[in-house]
């Protein structure tokens, strides 16, 4: 299947490479269906990149990245959404905010992406404590990241880099030369129509 995307243009992928997010994140529950995507022009950040609506893609990060854990016990609605057992693992991303000025980018900690591997779907979950930021600052934290491992890219130090669809150059549909029998996926006002 391909996608349209804004930052990446057509991006090629698999149906198990999509996530699915029944519920939608939080400000987009209209979107469902998104993909992990690898730039590779960028050492540090992956992509959520919406598969239903281009110009939506985030940047994330595995909080492991710069240095926080979760110890999480999630609901029964976390748990029945996510299709998951308490005792399965699952990985972990927060959003990342980037402002004009990116030694004040944040990341999003109180409500972290939650994804069962297994299952391909994944939730934006609001957790319960209250020592949990909206807007953590990351900043200082990535620069010492880069100082102790200069030669592995940040992505690489973590599974992000795994879980993420490599993306290569920006393709059109005139250089890909579309064939009849590829799935193309179109967007038009938020709805997504395939033609086979």
């Amino acid at each position: 299947m391909v996608i349209k995307t804004s930052r990446f243009g057509l991006v090629e992928l698999k149906s198990e490479d999509v996530l699915t997010f029944n519920e939608g994140l939080l400000g987009f529950q209209d979107l469902r269906q998104f993909v992990l995507l690898d730039d590779p022009h960028d050492d540090i950040f992956a992509w959520l990149q919406s598969c239903e609506l281009p110009s939506v893609a985030f940047p994330v990060l595995e909080p492991e990245i710069f240095g926080h854990r979760y110890a999480v016990s999630l609901n029964r609605n976390d748990l029945e959404s996510l299709n998951l057992r308490a005792d399965q693992t699952v990985a972990y991303l927060n959003i990342v905010t980037i402002p004009d000025d990116p030694t004040l980018m944040t990341a999003n900690l109180k409500a972290p992406i939650i994804i069962n591997l297994e299952k391909k779907c994944a939730r934006q979950c609001v957790l319960q404590d209250n020592n949990l930021a909206i807007k953590e600052p990351i900043f200082t934290k990535l620069q010492s990241r880069v100082i102790q491992n200069p030669q592995i890219p940040i992505k690489n130090q973590g599974r992000q880099s795994e879980l993420a669809v490599k993306v290569t150059e920006p393709q059109t549909l005139a250089s890909r030369g579309a064939s009849e029998d590829a799935q193309v996926i179109s967007i038009s006002k938020g709805s997504v129509d395939q033609d086979l």
